[in-house]
């Protein structure tokens, strides 16, 4: 029922707006894979306008965004935009495209995209967006005796995609499981992260739990192992415009 809805609102954006959506992925929680029983749908895409759009001398909006009733937050960037943010190693961008929950896809377009953000993925940079949202939310929503186990795996995401960059040097994958599942993570990791995602399953966005006592040093030492890793990687890179340009014009005239 979600997805047909989802997709009358994809129909809806393309008509009026006049334009072309070529991806439209979930993202966030759902994506990752520990979403709860009451959490909000967010779908988001890329769209192109036609041609005469881009002749226009000032630029105009590139972004469309719509509330719709049950939860659903859709939200996409005109193609354009979505280059230029990815060039920068936009990690939200990039991990739609490793979103296991796809609602439309121009399979050409969604493989054109995955190679430039191999070719643009900055480590240093995406490490230390990981590393602020584990920061963030462990200093917001983890230092109390009571946690909501919802913050604690908004923790333990971006800090197994931190330790993916520091041996891999590629974008982390969307899924928890992946990250979970890579070799570097122990067994002892994956046996207590195990028992916290059953007792998350049955909980709602707001119930709260105690912290496993033994939790607290292992996050203190990923925060400060991890903000010593930042500064020895690889930073930026030259920007592939011919690449860039060509996939716009691609997708604008197709």
């Amino acid at each position: 029922m979600m997805d047909a809805a989802i997709q009358s609102a994809i129909d809806d954006i393309e008509r009026e707006h006049g334009v072309r959506v070529l991806y439209a992925a979930e993202s966030g929680s759902r994506a990752w894979g520990f979403a709860s029983p009451d959490s909000d749908y967010d779908v988001r895409f890329v769209y192109v306008h036609a041609t005469g759009w881009y002749l226009q001398v000032f630029e105009q909006r590139d972004v469309i965004e719509r509330m719709l009733p049950d939860d659903l937050d859709v939200s996409g960037w005109e193609l354009r935009k979505a280059l230029r943010l990815m060039t920068k190693c936009n990690l939200a961008f990039n991990e739609w495209f490793d979103s296991p929950i796809v609602y439309r896809a121009d399979d050409a377009f969604a493989e054109q995209v995955r190679r430039l953000i191999a070719r643009h993925f900055q480590p240093a940079r995406a490490l230390f967006h990981y590393l602020g949202m584990a920061r963030n939310t462990h200093d917001e929503h983890l230092v109390d005796d009571t946690v909501r186990l919802k913050k604690l795996f908004y923790f333990l995401r971006p800090i197994l995609a931190c330790r993916w960059i520091e041996r891999a040097r590629t974008q982390p994958p969307t899924r928890f499981a992946e990250l979970l599942a890579a070799p570097w993570v122990s067994d002892e990791e994956r046996g207590w992260i195990a028992e916290l995602e059953a007792r998350k399953a049955l909980a709602s966005e707001g119930d709260r739990e105690a912290l496993p006592a033994a939790l607290r040093p292992w996050m203190r030492r990923q925060l400060d192992h991890f903000a010593a890793v930042g500064p020895g990687l690889a930073s930026m890179m030259d920007v592939d415009e011919a690449a860039l340009d060509a996939t716009l014009q691609r997708w604008v005239s197709g």
